[in-house]
């Protein structure tokens, strides 16, 4: 009978589903030689977040076939050993998503009407009405930045409660979003303008830090803040000075960049603002979903079935995963630079694959397109299980071909992303022992590794670009570690792609831009 190690607290409805088909062990707050010590006799280990699966504890894992996180993230979790270990790592991406929706409504609905402060008001033997004026929800405009899942559950309900519903989302189409009675706008639309603003968005370089003091001096003095995702999206200290000159009128948080939340100047503020302890996902019926989805897939895995929520390669035998591996890394690298090509949002996309690819099942390459293609907006929510899924649901219509003609390399992808009319394509293939190259962007032939850092530039091909370019980062001390050109026409259209040790920020961009010569320019970044 196969064994379970169920290492932190979860619900025991979870264990009741494991025990269906494995003998199951909850032994929590183990520690980490212990757990080193004992891992090897199992076939399955469930965690949340307090068990770090190290590399050490995988490699130890001799029988493992499957880790289970209750819950969405797996940044505890050694992913990319477990995978070439074999073992499949599953997640639950949704279970939160109704507690996570109803914790966001709940806090707007309490800042709108001071409902905290005036609860401790009343305990305080106080009687004082005038004090805890609030305002009304309704006809009021809310600001959605990131329609996911979360996001969207709360359009659909701020619109039955009266709302207008504005939401910034770079990877939803404007037709998907109406669906959820949003109106899809730019950024600094739903910042100007929003009554109310909701974050659902992942942490990443590019929301670290999202809402600042810039963008806290272009809102209205009324707009209130609500952040129920990720910690670090908003500058804390900038958010305080916004309150506390009554640059806006409240927030309402339930993360923090630090956590638990020790020093904090937001604490001195009193009705402006009110504070939770990372509530989110803290209602009886979503702990009891994560530990039910993700028991249900350990069962499931353990019964040889797939798993429906795997963060790596779920199904594939330890020989197809080897053989298809170095492609299905290129695919996701390619899916990663085309969806920042066309600067995160795709209505089509089209995969074609060449030479000795067209033998090769497409599906596998698709969907490691498609996870590169979400992942900055999605981060681990999306993986090579629901990739299909989630590209359905955010409209984005794909289109598979297949072209046993081209032959430019043994084996080779190509990739096209369609929005209002607006084409982007790139395409790559290996090169030697299994060497990722990047081989044309939007026609234009080029040979590029690809690297974490990169400067795309479209420009007319004439003398000077390429040595402005490499003045202006070597002023800026930036690094090149490689450069290519590709042109198709002398003193035409081309195409500069600059491999950088070093990142370039949004200012350095706008400023290369401004080059004689320059078109239109790209950080790419992996």
């Amino acid at each position: 009978m196969a064994r379970v190690l169920v290492s932190d607290p979860i619900d025991p409805a979870g264990v009741e589903i494991l025990q269906q088909v494995a003998h199951v062990d909850v032994l929590t707050g183990l520690a980490p030689p212990k757990l080193l010590e004992i891992i090897g006799q199992y076939d399955a280990l469930m965690v949340r977040s307090e068990t770090k699966v190290t590399s050490p504890v995988i490699e130890a894992g001799v029988n493992l076939k499957i880790i289970g996180r209750a819950g969405v993230g797996v940044d505890n979790i050694d992913v990319p050993t477990a995978t070439r270990r074999g073992i499949v790592v599953v997640n639950s991406p949704g279970g939160n998503t109704i507690a996570a929706a109803e914790h966001t409504l709940a806090l707007m609905m309490a800042l709108a009407r001071h409902i905290p402060q005036a609860d401790q008001s009343i305990r305080r033997a106080e009687w004082n009405r005038a004090r805890f004026l609030g305002v009304e929800l309704y006809q009021k405009t809310l600001g959605i930045l990131g329609l996911g899942k979360i996001g969207s559950h709360v359009a659909k309900v701020a619109r039955a409660l009266g709302m207008q519903v504005l939401a910034y989302d770079p990877y939803i189409s404007a037709e998907r979003a109406s669906q959820w009675g949003a109106q899809l706008v730019d950024l600094d639309t739903v910042i100007r303008t929003a009554d109310f603003i909701t974050l659902h968005l992942p942490k990443t370089p590019e929301t670290t830090r999202l809402i600042n003091r810039e963008t806290l001096l272009q809102m209205k003095p009324t707009t209130r803040i609500i952040n129920c995702s990720r910690g670090g999206i908003i500058d804390e200290e900038a958010l305080y000075e916004a309150l506390k000159h009554k640059q806006i009128a409240g927030a309402a948080l339930d993360v923090f960049a630090q956590e638990p939340l020790k020093e904090s100047s937001l604490r001195e503020l009193g009705m402006e603002v009110i504070l939770t302890p990372h509530l989110g996902a803290s209602t009886e019926e979503a702990q009891a979903n994560v530990a039910i989805d993700v028991a249900e897939q350990i069962r499931d895995v353990l019964l040889g079935l797939p798993a429906k929520s795997a963060v790596n390669i779920p199904g594939l035998s330890p020989d197809v995963l080897q053989q298809l591996k170095p492609y299905l890394e290129l695919a996701e690298i390619l899916g990663a630079l085309v969806g920042q090509l066309a600067r995160g949002r795709v209505d089509t996309l089209e995969i074609r694959l060449q030479g000795v690819l067209v033998e090769k099942d497409i599906k596998p390459l698709l969907i490691a397109v498609l996870k590169g293609l979400l992942t900055p907006a999605l981060q681990e929510r999306v993986n090579y299980v629901n990739a299909l899924i989630e590209a359905r649901e955010r409209g984005i219509h794909v289109i598979e071909t297949k072209d046993s003609t081209g032959q430019d390399y043994m084996g080779s992808l190509h990739l096209e992303a369609r929005t209002g009319g607006i084409e982007h394509s790139i395409s790559g293939a290996l090169l030697g022992e299994g060497e990722a190259r990047i081989t044309a962007i939007n026609g234009m032939p080029i040979n590029v590794a690809p690297s974490k850092w990169m400067l795309l530039t479209h420009h007319r091909d004439m003398p000077g670009i390429i040595g402005r370019v490499g003045s202006f980062l070597g002023h800026h001390n930036v690094n090149i570690a490689g450069m290519q050109v590709g042109r198709q026409v002398v003193r035409g259209e081309a195409v500069m792609m600059v491999s950088l040790d070093d990142p370039l920020s949004d200012e350095m961009l706008k400023e290369i831009c401004t080059i004689p010569g320059i078109r239109d320019a790209y950080v790419l970044t992996l």
